[in-house]
């Protein structure tokens, strides 16, 4: 699996590859040339919404981004401990706000995205929503959950689930003081 520090490399290849530019890649994601420079050279990390949308312009599946080796069915992994994966960083430098933990990995012909995701709570973040194509589902496996859905506000707690059209600005992040650990699938048609 990609290292958090080559996956902006990984998306530079992809679009020279394609012979694209930071100025048509900007245009065709609706992300800025400058987050879009800052993310070729490692300063930053993208979030799920922005790798969605550089991954639809660039023709590739999200995963493409998070990992380098191919096996076949049935995939079974490991969240963290022994064997584990490495998880893909998000937010500050100083401390991740994500950690993404890619549990498709492996599997070049996956149609959906599952992670097992730890938000902490940073309130220097700010609570912008973000839309792409698709669809995502949340499964809240402890703490408390901040949904932003349009202009509706959920806090969902362990046990409870969330299923939307990604289409619709959204925001997901921890509602209180707590970490909040869930488990995502993203389906990008």
């Amino acid at each position: 699996m990609p290292t958090k520090h080559n996956i902006g490399s990984r998306i530079r290849s992809f679009r020279e590859e394609r012979e694209i530019d930071l100025e048509t890649l900007s245009q065709d994601t609706n992300l800025s040339v400058e987050f879009l420079n800052q993310l070729e050279n490692g300063e930053i990390y993208p979030s799920i919404g922005p790798m969605q949308k550089l991954a639809r312009a660039l023709g590739v599946r999200l995963g493409t981004f998070l990992d380098d080796q191919y096996t076949r069915d049935p995939i079974i992994g490991r969240i963290g401990g022994e064997g584990g994966d490495p998880a893909l960083h998000t937010g500050r430098m100083a401390r991740p706000t994500y950690v993404y933990h890619a549990l498709g990995k492996g599997k070049s012909d996956r149609n959906m995205e599952p992670f097992y995701i730890e938000i902490f709570p940073d309130p220097s973040v700010e609570r912008k929503t973000s839309s792409h194509q698709g669809e995502e589902f949340i499964l809240v496996l402890e703490g408390e959950l901040l949904v932003i859905y349009g202009r509706e506000s959920h806090v969902l707690k362990a046990g409870d689930t969330i299923y939307y059209n990604s289409i619709v600005p959204h925001f997901v992040g921890a509602a209180g003081d707590a970490p909040v650990r869930i488990m995502a699938v993203a389906y990008n048609p």
